[in-house]
C-alpha cells in the first residue's frame, strides 16, 4: 500500500511518540464505543424510569443511531477542510455535553435529546483512523490502523459488564457522568500528546451544506424504516413513506453531489472499484459482525427452561461477551502484519471467511447447554471482525487522494453502520417469526436462532467473495492515490 509520508506538524504543535499517539487514539475510539452499548442494560428500565411507554423508550437508542449517521460524513469532510485533530477535538464536545444532559435527565425527551447529542460524536473513529496517516510514519500505519479499529470492539465489550455493574449496584446517571469525564480526558490528551495536521490545499473550498441536509434526510428516512419498520409494521403507511422518501432522496442527494466541485462526499472518488466494492465489503461486514451480538446475549440470558436458554444475568452476560470485544485487539497486529505480508484486501476476505466459521461453529453449539461454546463462537467471529475492520480503512486510504482521507474513511463508517442496521431488522424479524410458546409469552425459538446464526454465516462469505473481488491498484501507478479526480470545469453551485 503506498502512503505518503505523515504531514508535518505546525510550529508550537505538540509531538509525541508514535506509540502514544495510537494509544491517545484509540482511548478515544473506546469512549466513543463505550456509549453505543451504555444503555443496553437500562432498555427494560426505561420506561419506569421515565414514565413512558417501550415505544418511546426506544428512541434513546434510535437517537444515537440517526445522529451518527447523520454527523459522521459531514464530520469527516470537515476534518479534510480544517484539519482532523482539530474536528477530533469538536466531536468530542457533543459527546460530552450529551452525556452530561442524559445524567440530568428526569423525563425521556431531555434523555433522547442527550443520547442524539453523544451520537454526533461518533465521527471519533473514522477522524482518528484519517489522522494516523498525517502523524503516524509510514512504517507504522498498518498495525496503527488496526488497533484504532479495533477500538470499538473494545469499547463494546467494556461497555456491557461496566454500565450492568453500574446499574446494579449504583445509580444509572453514574453511567453517564463517567462517559462524560473519559471524553474530558481523551480531548486534553489529544490536545496535549496528538500533533496538528495540516488540511491538504485540495481540501480547500466551500462546505457543501444542501449536500449534508440531503444526505441527513435521506438517510433519516431510510434508518427509521429500518430500525423501527419491525415496529410500526412493515407494510404501515409511514414505514412506506419512509423507504420511499429515501428513494427520492438519496438518488437527488447523488446527483447534487455529482454537479459540485466540493461536494460533501467526492462520489467519482466512491465509484472507483477498489472503494465501491470495499464500502460494499463493509456493508456486509457490518451485518454480519452484528447478527451474533443479536443472538448470543439472548442465548445466555433465556430462562434454562427454554432448553437452550443458559439464564445467565445482564452483568453476568456482559462479562462473558467482554473476552469476544478484547479478541479484537489482540487479533489486530495479526491482521497488520498479513495486510503487510498480502495486502488489505487478503486481509478482509481472510477476516470474512473467519466470520462465517464463526456463525458456522454455532449451529452445532447452540444447544450444548454451556457457555463456553458460545464464548468460542463469538471470539472466533471477533478475531474476523478484528481482522476486516483493520484492513477496509487500509484499502479505502490507498485508493482515495490525501486531501479526501477523513471523508472516505467516514462514509465507510457510514456503510458499517448500515449494515448493522440491517442486520437489527432482519435478524429482528427471524427471531419474531420464529418463535415458541413459554408460560403463555413468546420467546424466539431455537430454530429462529439457528436461522439467524446461518444467515450471518452466508453474509460472512458474501462479504469474503466481495473482498476476493476487490480490484486493488498496483503499484506501477501509485501516484494514482493522490490525484484529483473533479472535473477542472465542475463548479460550485
Amino acid at each position: 500500500m503506498e502512503t505518503p509520508p505523515p504531514a508535518a506538524a505546525s510550529p508550537g504543535a505538540p509531538t509525541a511518540r508514535p506509540g502514544a499517539i495510537v494509544a491517545v487514539l484509540a482511548l478515544a475510539g473506546i469512549v466513543a464505543a463505550l456509549t453505543q452499548t451504555l444503555v443496553v442494560p437500562l432498555i427494560a428500565q426505561l420506561p419506569v424510569l421515565f414514565d413512558t411507554s417501550a415505544s418511546n423508550a426506544s428512541w434513546v437508542i434510535t437517537a444515537t443511531l440517526l445522529a451518527a449517521a447523520v454527523s459522521t460524513p459531514v464530520a469527516g469532510r470537515l476534518g479534510d477542510m480544517y484539519g482532523k485533530r482539530r474536528m477530533l477535538l469538536v466531536s468530542l464536545v457533543p459527546l460530552v455535553l450529551g452525556s452530561a444532559v442524559c445524567a440530568l435527565s428526569s423525563s425521556v425527551i431531555p434523555m433522547i435529546t442527550g443520547r442524539g447529542l453523544q451520537g454526533f460524536g461518533m465521527g471519533v473513529v473514522p477522524l482518528g483512523i484519517s489522522l494516523l496517516r498525517d502523524v503516524v510514519p509510514a512504517e507504522k500505519l498498518g498495525p496503527s490502523i488496526a488497533i484504532m479499529s479495533a477500538s470499538m470492539g473494545v469499547g463494546g465489550a467494556l461497555g456491557l459488564p461496566f454500565a450492568a455493574a453500574v446499574a446494579e449496584n449504583t445509580s444509572w446517571r453514574v453511567l453517564f457522568w463517567v462517559v462524560a469525564v473519559l471524553a474530558l480526558a481523551v480531548g486534553a490528551l489529544i490536545a496535549a500528546l496528538v500533533p496538528a495536521d495540516r488540511p491538504a490545499a485540495a481540501a480547500a473550498g466551500r462546505f457543501d451544506l444542501p449536500g449534508a441536509i440531503g444526505l441527513g434526510a435521506g438517510l433519516i428516512a431510510l434508518l427509521l424504516a429500518v430500525s423501527k419498520g419491525a415496529d410500526w409494521g412493515w407494510s404501515s403507511a409511514t414505514t412506506l413513506t419512509l423507504f420511499a422518501a429515501a428513494l427520492v432522496l438519496l438518488p437527488a442527494w447523488a446527483r447534487w453531489e455529482l454537479r459540485l466541485r466540493d461536494p460533501l462526499v467526492d462520489l467519482r472518488v466512491t465509484v472507483r472499484p477498489q472503494v465501491l466494492m470495499t464500502n460494499t465489503a463493509s456493508v456486509l461486514v457490518g451485518f454480519a459482525m452484528y447478527a451474533q451480538s443479536l443472538v448470543i446475549p439472548q442465548l445466555l440470558q433465556l430462562p434454562e427452561a427454554t432448553g437452550y436458554g443458559l439464564g445467565r444475568s445482564m452483568l453476568a452476560m456482559g462479562l462473558w461477551m467482554a473476552p469476544a470485544g478484547l479478541m479484537m485487539m489482540v487479533m489486530s497486529p495479526l491482521g497488520a502484519k498479513l495486510s503487510a505480508a498480502k495486502g488489505p484486501k487478503v486481509t478482509l476476505a481472510v477476516g470474512s471467511l473467519v466470520i462465517a466459521a464463526g456463525y458456522g461453529l454455532s449451529v452445532p453449539l447452540i444447544d450444548s447447554g454451556s457457555p463456553w461454546s458460545l464464548l468460542l463462537v463469538t471470539l472466533v467471529c471477533n478475531s474476523g471482525v478484528g481482522f476486516a475492520y483493520g484492513a477496509m480503512p487500509a484499502l479505502i486510504m490507498s485508493a482515495v487522494p490525501a486531501s479526501e482521507t477523513a471523508s472516505a474513511n467516514s462514509f465507510n463508517a457510514l456503510m458499517r453502520s448500515i449494515g448493522t442496521s440491517f442486520a437489527a431488522a432482519v435478524i429482528g424479524v427471524v427471531l419474531a417469526r420464529m418463535t415458541t410458546d413459554f408460560g403463555g409469552f413468546p420467546l424466539p425459538s431455537e430454530n429462529g436462532f439457528r436461522t439467524a446464526m446461518l444467515i450471518g454465516c452466508g453474509v460472512g462469505l458474501a462479504a469474503a467473495v466481495v473482498a476476493a473481488l476487490i480490484p486493488v491498484r498496483t503499484a506501477k501507478a501509485p501516484s494514482e492515490a493522490t490525484a484529483p479526480l473533479r472535473p477542472a470545469t465542475a463548479t460550485h453551485t
